[in-house]
């Protein structure tokens, strides 16, 4: 069964009695079209053309920034529109159509920029939903890996994704001081091509996040990447230091719990502290109800001082 707005797109595809122009005014005028698809601003006067979304002029100009490869920017009124073009809006489906498809695994805790966001945040959100597709379904097979800090899925386009990876980053201590003036504190954390930060806490020397960040796992599985940011106002962030993290134990111990009929809590392995690695205290991974888990304390590297607590689950896709 065709829904009202299918037909619509049908017969504006059809309809060869129509301008081009003609056809985009009434694309534009559909209710999902009304409003910005990125910040729900009204009245959007700019279109992505391969990807098929009316947008605004604030976000049309990071659109432009992501290079025409991803989002090629026409202009509703002031660009003249052959039917083609008109033919491949119409194929993406408008703006309802297509934020299910890039935001189908939008996290409850990541916010959509509003009309009046800065160009940084709307930057940051629309970068990680075209270019990097971490909110879409369409990338999403086997695991995850996820952290207690902040909650965020990540895609990868083109990588095989075997599981999610919550990271949860507590707190940072005795960071080196950078800033006479001010200290605002972020932590940035990356798998490969995935990337996500934490929020930024202000003014101090051991800052607390308990957030929680997922990232998607690729295959081959490359090392959890962290940094710790100084964010200066009128210059360049300060690096405070970072840590490397080798995954596959998690991932290993994960694939082994989900393939056995273990149900009670139970240590699954042990990551050792030496001097050949950044591992303040022994790190244990554990199962605990159902989930696998593994607590690290970390010594930021490359910075005088610092260290870094995080707890790192491993779970399917499917949960």
């Amino acid at each position: 069964m065709m829904s009202a707005q299918q037909e619509f797109y049908n017969s504006c595809a059809s309809n060869g009695s129509l301008t081009p122009r003609k056809r985009l005014e009434l694309l534009v005028n559909q209710p999902s079209n009304r409003y910005c698809a990125d910040c729900g601003s009204p009245d959007p006067k700019w279109v992505s053309l391969n990807l098929g979304v009316f947008i605004c002029i604030k976000c049309s100009g990071v659109h432009r920034g992501l290079g025409v490869h991803i989002s090629k920017v026409l202009s509703v009124k002031l660009d003249d529109w052959t039917n083609e073009q008109v033919d491949s809006v119409i194929d993406g489906g408008g703006n309802g159509t297509v934020n299910m498809r890039y935001e189908a695994f939008l996290p409850d805790n990541i916010r959509k920029p509003r009309p009046d966001s800065s160009i940084e945040e709307r930057s940051d959100f629309i970068r990680r939903k075209y270019e990097l597709q971490q909110f879409s379904s369409s990338n999403i097979d086997g695991y995850m890996i996820s952290s207690n800090n902040a909650c965020l899925l990540q895609h990868a386009p083109s990588n095989r994704h075997l599981e999610k990876q919550h990271t949860g980053v507590r707190h940072g201590l005795g960071h080196a001081f950078r800033n006479s003036w001010r200290r605002k504190d972020t932590e940035h954390k990356s798998i490969k091509k995935m990337s996500m930060k934490t929020r930024v806490i202000k003014s101090n020397l051991n800052p607390v996040w308990n957030e929680k960040l997922m990232l998607s796992i690729p295959d081959p599985i490359p090392p959890l990447k962290l940094q710790v940011y100084d964010k200066d106002t009128f210059s360049t962030d300060d690096r405070m230091g970072e840590a490397e993290i080798d995954i596959q134990p998690l991932v290993a111990a994960a694939k082994a719990y989900e393939n056995s009929n273990i149900s009670e809590s139970m240590q699954l392995g042990k990551w050792l502290a030496s001097e050949d690695n950044t591992l303040v205290k022994d790190s244990i991974i554990s199962l605990v109800d159902g989930i696998v888990k593994q607590e690290l304390t970390l010594r930021l590297q490359n910075v005088e001082r610092g260290e870094l607590e995080i707890e790192l689950e491993c779970v399917p896709l499917s949960q």
